[in-house]
Protein backbone atom coordinates (compact mmCIF):
# COMPACT_ATOMS: atom_id res chain seq x y z
CA UNK A 1 0.00 0.00 0.00
CA UNK A 2 0.94 3.64 -0.86
CA UNK A 3 0.17 7.36 0.37
CA UNK A 4 0.70 9.94 -2.08
CA UNK A 5 -0.35 13.36 -2.49
CA UNK A 6 0.62 13.83 -5.59
CA UNK A 7 0.58 11.54 -8.49
CA UNK A 8 0.66 7.50 -8.27
CA UNK A 9 3.14 7.53 -10.90
CA UNK A 10 5.44 5.10 -10.31
CA UNK A 11 4.22 3.48 -7.12
CA UNK A 12 2.65 0.42 -8.88
CA UNK A 13 5.93 -0.80 -8.81
CA UNK A 14 6.42 -1.25 -4.87
CA UNK A 15 3.42 -2.03 -4.42
CA UNK A 16 3.50 -4.90 -6.62
CA UNK A 17 0.29 -5.74 -9.08
CA UNK A 18 -2.21 -6.36 -5.17
CA UNK A 19 -1.22 -3.68 -4.01
CA UNK A 20 -3.19 -0.14 -3.53
CA UNK A 21 -2.04 3.25 -4.15
CA UNK A 22 -4.29 6.44 -2.34
CA UNK A 23 -3.03 9.28 -4.85
CA UNK A 24 -4.36 11.93 -6.71
CA UNK A 25 -5.71 10.72 -10.31
CA UNK A 26 -6.08 14.33 -11.47
CA UNK A 27 -4.04 17.40 -11.99
CA UNK A 28 -4.85 20.82 -11.49
CA UNK A 29 -7.13 20.69 -8.68
CA UNK A 30 -7.44 24.20 -6.70
CA UNK A 31 -9.28 24.09 -3.10
CA UNK A 32 -8.57 24.08 0.22
CA UNK A 33 -6.24 21.35 1.14
CA UNK A 34 -9.15 19.46 3.40
CA UNK A 35 -11.49 19.08 0.58
CA UNK A 36 -8.54 18.00 -1.89
CA UNK A 37 -7.86 15.09 1.16
CA UNK A 38 -11.33 14.34 1.19
CA UNK A 39 -12.01 13.92 -2.36
CA UNK A 40 -9.02 12.00 -2.89
CA UNK A 41 -8.91 9.78 -0.15
CA UNK A 42 -6.35 11.02 1.82
CA UNK A 43 -8.47 11.10 5.55
CA UNK A 44 -7.18 8.97 8.04
CA UNK A 45 -9.95 6.67 8.40
CA UNK A 46 -9.68 5.81 4.29
CA UNK A 47 -6.29 5.27 4.62
CA UNK A 48 -6.81 2.84 7.79
CA UNK A 49 -10.00 1.31 5.88
CA UNK A 50 -7.69 0.70 2.99
CA UNK A 51 -4.53 -0.35 4.96
CA UNK A 52 -7.08 -3.38 6.74
CA UNK A 53 -8.30 -4.28 3.52
CA UNK A 54 -4.85 -4.96 2.37
CA UNK A 55 -3.67 -6.65 5.69
CA UNK A 56 -6.65 -9.26 4.98
CA UNK A 57 -5.84 -9.83 1.44
CA UNK A 58 -2.97 -10.94 2.71
CA UNK A 59 -1.32 -8.35 -0.10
Amino acid sequence: MAVEQASALGWAEYVGSGGRIIAMKTFGSSTPLKDLQEKFGFTPENVAVVAREQARSGR
